[in-house]
């Protein structure tokens, strides 16, 4: 955690600003970070001392090359800060470490065959972050854990309320990780942390207002960023667009005798026309990509139909500037975008539409873990003062 030894919350959030500015946005030289937070030269020297005694930052020589005058040193994120996150979803546990660098220092799938309970999750990653310890991570200094769940968690203390795939209702989850790691830990809604990785990090890196929409085993969830920051809603639960009803344009791709979204728009569904028992995303993208088999398109051409109207009435909602599509849902996109575009701005608001971008996640599959790792560095390391 950033401390201030003069005690003053200024200092704090001054402290917060450089080492955020250099995790975000990379290594800077005092002279780039005097420019970006508009601090004098002599408080960023004597700012980026503190960070350095507390083990947050490392400070290098430049490159000296093409420079004129006395070079000024770069400072970088210590890559020994390291924060544990967490997916359990119904066919697997993800499990990484992230240091304060970017860096994935490590990254386990522990597939499950039974649906992981709040303390069977607990006990597996207590067990991993042992074993962690005492080889890949030995000497690290690992701040906290996050957590990404499928399912709405209330924003006061990190309960998840219900995640209906897994079976949690009122789970206390961060409470359970707590005890068996030792750690501080930070449990959000998975879509909510993928949207916030996306926009530091992925394919919404710049944009302030933007809605995503993640696709994983456990449904579809979604989150929304407006003017740089993420709507929570009155209990922190905003975003569940999977469980919006569908717009279905021609009944007979209906599925689903008054189901959700997510009830059409499924991966589970993927799978079986692909005659797979479970699949990661990369198997699955891969699966879907090289098939040939009529049954696949079939099926893929009707999602991306249903999932063309879904993102229609979001921009018409929300008028974001891009939609960032994660898990199996970029690949339904991504197997023909210039059709999903087409189809979601022939039921789009001109307006909404003009500037409006598709994009699929940039970070992939480590998407939900690097925004769990996000949450961990944001409460332990930049806390407001």
């Amino acid at each position: 955690m950033v401390t201030a030894s003069r005690g003053d919350g200024m200092r704090r959030a001054n402290l917060a600003l450089v080492l955020r500015t250099v995790h975000r946005e990379g290594p800077r030289s005092r002279a780039a970070l005097t420019e970006a937070t508009g601090l004098n030269r002599s408080t960023i020297a004597d700012l980026v001392a503190e960070l350095v005694g507390d083990g947050l930052v490392l400070e290098r020589a430049p490159d000296p090359v093409g420079r004129v005058g006395r070079p000024s040193p770069t400072v970088a994120p210590d890559p020994r800060v390291v924060a544990i996150a967490v997916n359990p979803e119904v066919d697997a546990l993800d499990i990484g470490a992230l240091a304060l660098d970017g860096t994935l220092v490590a990254r386990d799938r522990v597939p499950q065959t039974r649906l992981l309970t709040p303390e069977r999750t607990a006990e597996l990653v207590g067990e991993r972050v042992a074993a962690w310890r005492r080889g890949t991570l030995r000497g690290r200094r690992l701040v906290g854990v996050g957590v990404a769940v499928p399912g709405p968690v209330r924003g006061t203390d990190g309960l998840v309320r219900t995640a209906p795939h897994l079976e949690w209702t009122d789970a206390a989850i961060g409470d359970l990780i707590a005890n068996t790691t030792g750690l501080p830990t930070r449990v959000g809604n998975d879509a909510a942390l993928g949207a916030l990785a996306e926009h530091l990090f992925g394919a919404a890196r710049g944009a302030h207002d933007l809605v995503y929409l993640n696709g994983g085993a456990s449904g579809i969830g979604g989150a929304v960023i407006v003017g740089g920051v993420l709507l929570g809603g009155a209990g922190g639960y905003a975003g569940e667009f999977g469980r919006n009803r569908p717009g279905i344009l021609a009944p007979a791709d209906r599925r689903s005798t008054d189901g959700v979204l997510e009830d059409e728009v499924s991966r589970a569904r993927l799978l079986s026309v692909l005659g797979l028992d479970e699949a990661d995303d990369a198997i699955l993208d891969e699966a879907l990509r090289t098939s040939s088999a009529p049954s696949v398109r079939d099926e893929t051409e009707r999602q991306r139909r249903i999932l063309a109207t879904a993102l229609a009435n979001a921009a018409n909602v929300l008028n974001p500037a891009v939609v960032v599509l994660g898990g199996f849902l970029a690949t339904v996109a991504a197997l023909d975008m210039d059709a999903l575009d087409a189809a979601v701005r022939a039921q789009t608001m001109p307006a909404c539409a003009e500037d409006l971008r598709l994009r699929v996640a940039g970070l992939g599959e480590n998407r939900l873990l690097v925004g769990a790792a996000e949450a961990v560095f944001e409460a332990e390391l930049f806390p407001s003062p």
